[in-house]
C-alpha cells in the first residue's frame, strides 16, 4: 500500500509548567511541527505515512527518529543536514497566535536548498504528498524546495494536500505571502484553512464585517464563496475546507467547520470545548482527518465530522500531536453528532 508523505519543520516545543507542577517538571518538552503532528494523527489511525525533514546529525535527532518510528512513521525520507533542530517556545495552553517565540534561525530545515532533497527517491511510494504554508514562511529558498517538491508529486500524479495556516511572525524574508502561495496552491487538489488566512495569502475576496453578523449561516456562506473562488483560481482543486474557531474568556471554544465538494457545502455539528487543555495541533489533526477521511472514500459528511471530531479531540489533550485512535476519533464524533 502507497503511503501519504508530510513534508515540513519538526520543532522541539517546550512549555513552562503550570504553578502546581513547577517543582516536579519545570519545563515540559514536546515533538512538533505542522506536518509532524499530521503524520503522528495519520500512524495512530493505521494509514501508512512517512515524514520527510532534515535533522542535524547527532544524539538529539536520533532519539527524535526513534520517537517518530515508536509512532508508527517511517523515516526512511529524513535528511542529515546542517547543525541544529528548531525550536519554539509557548506557554502552556496557549494559542500559536499568541504567546509564543520561536527560535528556528538557521535550523536544518531552514536552511533547506533546491537539489539537496531527492524527491524522486522520496515518492517512489507515495500517493499523496502534504505540506504546509509554514514552510514557505521561513525563507526564499524554502519556498523554493516546496515548489521543486510539488513539480515532481505533480508529475507523478500524486494528490496534494496544503494547509494555509498562517503565523504573522514567520513571514520575515521581505516577501508576503499572496506574493508566494499562490504559485504552489497552483498544484493542491485538496485546500485547508479558513476565510481569513484564504484572503491573506491567495487574495480572495473578505467581509470585513463578518463578525458584527454573529450568525454561523453568515460564516458558513463565506465558506463557500471563498471555497468556490479557490476552485474557479485554482482549477487543480477539487476541495476546500474551512474551519471556525471561536475562544470565550472562560477558556472555552466553539468549533465547527465546513467542506467544499462536488459543488456542495457540508458543515459539522457545533463542537464546545469547555476548559481547553491545549491549543497546539487542532488544525493538524482536522488536516489529518481531511486526508484520513479522503483516502478512505468516507462520504463527504462523515469525512467532514470525523476531521471536526479529530481536531476536538486534540484540544482536550497536552502535547502538539495527537494520541487518539481512529475508534476514539469515531466515538467522540458520535458523541457530537
Amino acid at each position: 500500500m502507497k503511503k501519504v508523505l508530510c513534508f515540513g519543520e519538526l520543532l522541539l516545543r517546550i512549555s513552562p509548567s503550570t504553578n502546581e507542577n513547577l517543582a516536579e517538571r519545570p519545563m515540559l518538552l514536546f515533538v512538533g511541527g505542522a506536518e509532524a503532528n499530521v503524520a503522528t494523527a495519520l500512524a495512530g489511525w493505521n494509514i501508512p505515512v512517512k515524514y520527510c525533514t532534515a535533522l542535524p546529525n547527532n544524539f538529539m535527532s536520533q532519539h527524535v527518529i526513534h520517537y517518530l518510528e515508536y509512532k508508527g512513521i517511517y523515516t526512511s525520507s529524513i535528511i542529515n543536514a546542517g547543525n541544529r533542530i528548531g525550536v519554539y517556545y509557548l506557554a502552556r495552553g496557549a494559542d500559536l497566535k499568541g504567546s509564543v517565540v520561536y527560535d528556528r534561525e538557521r535550523s536544518s530545515f531552514s536552511e533547506l536548498k533546491r537539489g539537496m532533497i531527492d524527491w524522486d527517491k522520496v515518492f517512489q511510494d507515495v500517493s499523496w504528498f502534504n505540506f504546509s504554508a509554514i514552510n514557505p514562511a521561513l525563507n526564499a529558498n524554502v519556498a523554493d524546495v516546496c515548489l521543486e517538491a510539488l513539480e515532481v508529486a505533480a508529475q507523478k500524479h500524486i494528490t496534494i494536500s496544503v494547509d494555509l495556516n498562517y503565523r504573522s511572525r514567520l513571514w520575515k524574508y521581505g516577501k508576503e505571502p499572496i506574493e508566494v502561495m499562490p504559485k504552489l496552491v497552483e498544484f493542491a487538489d485538496v485546500v485547508m484553512g479558513n476565510i481569513w488566512s484564504a484572503n491573506t495569502m491567495l487574495g480572495t475576496a473578505i467581509d470585513e464585517h463578518i463578525h458584527d453578523k454573529k450568525s454561523k449561516d453568515a460564516y458558513l456562506a463565506h465558506a463557500k464563496a471563498t471555497s468556490v473562488e479557490i476552485i474557479e483560481r485554482f482549477p487543480k482543486c477539487k476541495v476546500v475546507a474551512n474551519t471556525f474557531r471561536f475562544d470565550s474568556d472562560a477558556n472555552d471554544i466553539l468549533y465547527y467547520t465546513a467542506l467544499y465538494k462536488d459543488g456542495q457545502l457540508y458543515s459539522s455539528p457545533d463542537f464546545t470545548c469547555h476548559g481547553v487543555v491545549d491549543r497546539s495541533g487542532s488544525g493538524d489533526c482536522f488536516m489529518a482527518g481531511l486526508i484520513y477521511g479522503l483516502t478512505k472514500n468516507l462520504p463527504s459528511q462523515e469525512l467532514l465530522e470525523y476531521a471536526t471530531a479529530a481536531a476536538f479531540g486534540k484540544l482536550q489533550e497536552i502535547g502538539d500531536a495527537t494520541n487518539n485512535d481512529a475508534l476514539t476519533v469515531f466515538q467522540i464524533k458520535d458523541d457530537q453528532s
